[in-house]
């Protein structure tokens, strides 16, 4: 089995230079999307995240970046890593992801989680709902956005939205409709919304994805779900370039899990990483099975 690699574009900062931040994520992507990498992502953030760099660091829309990026790129997936439910009405969040599959030629896919960085949320004037809340809202919002990618049309009556209609023209160009795909290891909540609503889960490759896999198969069973019908990603915490043995290793167990894409961080200059991963990783990483 090939274990496939995403880019997960977190940072804008380096270089330093706000000029350089276009030519910067021009490069790193046309170099990940002709070395065989299969998707890019970006954070659905306007701050930087306070607990891996000064909430001030630059942070570009989510969405807006990746229609830029689809337009330099050919076959990689495009995808929010992920999209906060709180940022956008469900029904204009539908019609963004649709627009951007149709600009890709049917690279898009919707990942999305519940949102929780309450001080870009609070700053930007984002109501800051309860968590319960928040779960019920990510709920109704996979819910229409099913329903919009569908042939149904009509209204949409939820306890959070409500919908006059749902109508979504042009379709996507992905069949049957994009990917979803949810983030988040929560095991009463978001693990049941992946077996119910999605095509792939995203995890953090810690020493918990075992049991959160196994959790994640109860809720299929309870749901009536096959659990191999959905694709397992993880973000891999092992730096590839500075422990690339290691990096290897857990990919390989990971697959074994059944795993099959990992997603690496640049943690460098992205132009330099990206470079680096594809040359000394990515060949190696076909031949775990």
């Amino acid at each position: 089995m090939v274990v496939k690699l995403g880019l997960h574009y977190w940072s804008f900062t380096t270089p330093s230079e706000p000029e350089l931040i276009t030519p910067t994520l021009t490069r790193a992507a046309r170099i990940a999307d002709q070395a065989g990498f299969a998707s890019f992502t970006v954070m659905d953030h306007y701050f930087q995240m306070e607990a891996v760099a000064p909430a001030e660091e630059p942070m570009l829309e989510a969405y807006t970046t990746l229609g830029y990026v689809a337009g330099q790129t050919e076959r990689m997936t495009l995808g929010v890593l992920v999209t906060g439910v709180m940022y956008r009405y469900p029904g204009l969040l539908a019609k963004i992801v649709t627009t951007l599959d149709v600009l890709s030629n049917g690279r898009a896919r919707l990942g999305i989680g519940a949102s929780w960085y309450e001080r870009e949320q609070r700053g930007l004037g984002v109501p800051v709902v309860p968590v319960g809340e928040r779960f019920e809202r990510l709920e109704e919002t996979l819910q229409i956005c099913l329903q919009m990618w569908s042939e149904n049309n009509g209204p949409f009556e939820g306890r959070h939205y409500r919908l006059a209609e749902t109508l979504s023209v042009p379709a996507p160009i992905r069949r049957p409709r994009p990917p979803i795909m949810i983030g988040g290891g929560g095991e009463k909540k978001t693990l049941l919304l992946v077996a119910r609503y999605a095509d792939a889960c995203n995890l953090f490759g810690t020493d918990e994805l075992r049991h959160k896999l196994d959790v994640l198969r109860s809720h299929c069973e309870a749901e009536g779900r096959d659990y191999d019908s959905i694709e397992k990603t993880v973000v891999m915490r092992v730096p590839p370039l500075d422990e690339p043995d290691a990096f290897l290793a857990a990919a390989r167990d990971y697959a074994a899990l059944g795993v099959t894409e990992v997603q690496v961080t640049p943690d460098r200059h992205p132009v330099e990483f990206t470079e680096q991963v594809a040359e000394r990783l990515l060949p190696k990483l076909a031949d775990i099975g």
